[in-house]
Order: C-alpha cells, then structure tokens, then sequence
C-alpha cells in the first residue's frame, strides 16, 4: 500500500510499533552501508534509495523526472518488504543473496526483487548491510545502462 507521507520520518511514524521497529532496524542497516552515491527519500510511496539526478541526470527511464530506484522498504498490508533492484539485475548478485539469506536456516521469501518479511527476527541484518555495502552507486549505473532499453 502507498503512503501518502512525503518524508521517512512521517512514513515511519505512521506505522503501527511492530511494523516501524522491523523497518527501522533493516533501515539502520542500510544505511550504516549505503554508498554516498545514493540518497534516502521517498518514492513511490515508500522509503525509497535511489540514484540521485546530480549523479545520474538521465533518472529512470520509465520516468526521467524520478531519480533511478535503487531499492525501497515498505510495509504492505501483510507484510514488509525489500525491494532490491540491484540484486534482480545481476544474476551473481542474486545468487550470492539468495545463499547468504539462507546460510543460517532462514526461509527466503523472495519475488523477482521483493524480499517479503513478517517479523525482524526473519531478518539476517548483516546479510541486508552486506547486500547495500557490495554495490556502489557508479556499479548499479553501469549495470543498469547496459540493461536498460535502447530506443
């Protein structure tokens, strides 16, 4: 479900106490990794990460006015959720997420570049913080250049 907030900390504050602690702790996560070639903000309605337009000017190509999404973390009416774009778009990356995920007996709830979670205790944090910290901002431009649609 989108939200209406136009600020994570708004966003944040708008969720019931078990759903803001679980998305506050994968946050810290993400951020204690994040590479400074990314911003934190709102998109879609979520907590977006995203390729800011000072880094990359071009934006999405689905919309050029929205900066290039990253990854976002939600909470849906039945869960949370990560969305990893990154991971998605690179099979070595997906691989080594998928294993990493599972290494300590984890269930993997996983679509094409959600993650979905119930409960923060289904969370490998370290795997969450590994996953931001292995790409840079200049390696998801590049992978997402050679990826996205020529016209």
């Amino acid at each position: 479900m989108q939200s209406k907030a136009t600020t994570v900390a708004d966003y944040l504050a708008s969720l019931p106490d078990d759903r803001r602690t679980a998305l506050e702790a994968v946050r810290e996560a993400i951020l204690a990794n994040l590479d400074a070639g990314f911003e934190e903000g709102m998109q879609y309605g979520m907590i977006g990460y995203y390729v800011p337009h000072r880094v990359y000017p071009a934006g999405y190509h689905v919309d050029p006015k929205q900066p290039l999404p990253f990854a976002a973390l939600a909470s849906q009416a039945k869960h949370c959720s990560l969305y990893l774009m990154g991971v998605y778009g690179s099979p070595t990356e997906e691989a080594w997420f998928r294993a990493s995920w599972t290494a300590d007996g984890r269930k993997l709830d996983m679509g094409k570049s959600c993650v979905r979670f119930k409960n923060l205790s289904d969370v490998p944090l370290d795997v969450v913080g590994e996953t931001f910290r292995r790409v840079t901002a200049a390696d998801y431009i590049a992978q997402y250049e050679a990826q996205k649609p020529k016209r």
